[in-house]
């Protein structure tokens, strides 16, 4: 039997192999530290919604005492309060005699009082109209005519059209629980059909206002642009929404970006300050622009968290101290000193993280080379720090575009309730009648009454400057 002999490896092939896993060794390190870097990431670090954090508490970006608990100042209360006059009296009588003696008792006087706030029964009141006719002695007869508002021998008024809109479209709740709500309360007999034309007679009535927001916003010398995915029919399809303070308008397309932009016409006719996260078709906007700093403290918190850098968590006290004293000033206005300190003191801190951050080298394939997470974010602090530095420059700009991702919550509300769209015509009636009614909203309108005035023919109007 012949012995096997043992291989020998030159030094050279030893060298190379040792190079090779190292090489691959580094490669995979890097594919955990990635993978363990993107299962840390959550609502509080990065742009995932608080709905993926699972079962854990989501973390806030505030400070401890930076907001106590409860009702902040000029917030009004809603404690329930004893009225003047109430609307029912009910006394109750004492025994005729003493429980004790047996004397008869005599001269009552009033005692505690307690009140009880609730809800009468309710249910579907009916009005009939009736017209009438005369005939003149000449012959001509004459007829009275029903109100503009009544074209059918039976149909629902203006009330209930309302409070359907106001549910569905207000409140997120779908057709068919609106309807069944509507049943259960006022013992009315309606369909999810129906409730679906008194949104669409709700869009018609609409449509015109929510036009006038839109160009409106188009004017606007600061306004904030965001965008998110709903699903329509099955499909993606991607709702945008402009907003200012006072302003709110919502549109619905099959892209999402510049198509989107030129099918809607207000970001490209826009001529102020853009307030968005940064995303490149955005920045396109022949526009000036100013960037969230909500995204930009939330990928800082995960550098310094999860990339254990001390120069990110420098920079979240950098931005917050510079936004605490643009709000600490009455006009919001910085003396020049200061806007050159808190630029002075963010580049550092940005030479700092490039210093402990070098770019990789060109990997030598096609198209860009791979940087790590840091990398990039420090790249693009540092190429649009105008951008993000605007609103200590700028008193009409804010911190964040929390206004456009507030407006765009409660569609995505009604997309987990509901499930998604059946249509693109409810999705589109859902943006028409929301931009109209969070217009509304922030302009401190009572949203029932003004439907109902709406249905009435009488839309009330925003105020769209200012």
């Amino acid at each position: 039997m012949c012995e096997k002999q043992p291989v020998t490896l030159s030094f050279e092939i030893l060298v190379s192999e040792l190079e090779r896993l190292r090489e691959e060794n580094a490669a995979l390190r890097q594919k955990v530290q990635e993978l363990e870097a993107r299962l840390a990431k959550d609502s509080h670090n990065s742009s995932k919604p608080p709905s993926s954090d699972g079962f854990r508490k989501p973390k806030s970006l505030r400070k401890p005492g930076e907001r106590p608990r409860g009702g902040q100042p000029g917030h009004r209360g809603s404690t329930l309060r004893r009225v003047a006059q109430p609307d029912h009296v009910v006394e109750h009588p004492l025994p005729a005699t003493c429980d004790a003696c047996g004397r008869a008792l005599v001269g009552a006087v009033a005692g505690e009082v307690r009140q009880v706030f609730d809800l009468p029964p309710v249910r579907l009141e009916v009005t009939e109209h009736r017209t009438l006719e005369s005939r003149c002695a000449c012959g001509k007869v004459h007829r009275s005519v029903f109100p503009t508002t009544v074209v059918a021998p039976v149909q629902y008024g203006m009330q209930i059209k309302a409070l359907a809109v106001y549910l569905t479209e207000h409140h997120m709740l779908p057709l068919e629980r609106t309807a069944q709500l509507l049943g259960d309360c006022y013992d009315a007999p309606i369909s999810a059909a129906t409730v679906m034309t008194m949104i669409r007679e709700a869009e018609e009535r609409l449509a015109p206002t929510a036009r006038r927001i839109g160009e409106a916003l188009a004017q606007a010398p600061v306004a904030g642009a965001d965008e998110t995915g709903l699903r329509v029919a099955g499909k993606l399809h991607w709702l945008h929404t402009t907003v200012t303070e006072a302003l709110t308008w919502m549109g619905l397309h099959t892209r999402r970006g510049k198509d989107a932009f030129t099918a809607f016409g207000i970001l490209t006719d826009f001529a102020g300050t853009l307030v968005h996260d940064g995303w490149a078709p955005y920045r396109e906007l022949s526009c000036a622009h100013a960037l969230c700093n909500a995204h930009h403290l939330r990928e800082l918190t995960f550098v310094h968290e999860v990339c254990g850098q001390p120069w990110a968590g420098r920079l979240i006290d950098c931005l917050t101290e510079a936004n605490r004293q643009v709000l600490a000033r009455p006009d919001r206005e910085l003396p020049q000193e200061d806007i050159v300190g808190i630029r002075r003191q963010y580049e550092a801190i940005l030479s700092e993280g490039e210093a402990v951050n070098p770019p990789a080298p060109p990997s030598g394939k096609r198209g860009r080379t791979r940087q790590s997470f840091p990398v990039n974010l420090l790249r693009r602090l540092r190429d649009h720090a105008d951008d993000v530095l605007r609103f200590t420059r700028d008193p009409r700009v804010p911190f964040s575009n929390n206004l456009a991702e507030q407006a765009i919550r409660m569609p995505k509300v009604k997309q987990k309730v509901s499930g998604c769209f059946r249509t693109a015509e409810g999705a589109t009636a859902f943006c028409t009648i929301r931009s109209y009614l969070a217009t509304l909203q922030k302009q401190g309108f009572n949203l029932l009454q003004s439907l109902v005035l709406s249905f009435q023919g009488n839309v009330p109007q925003p105020r769209l400057t200012g």
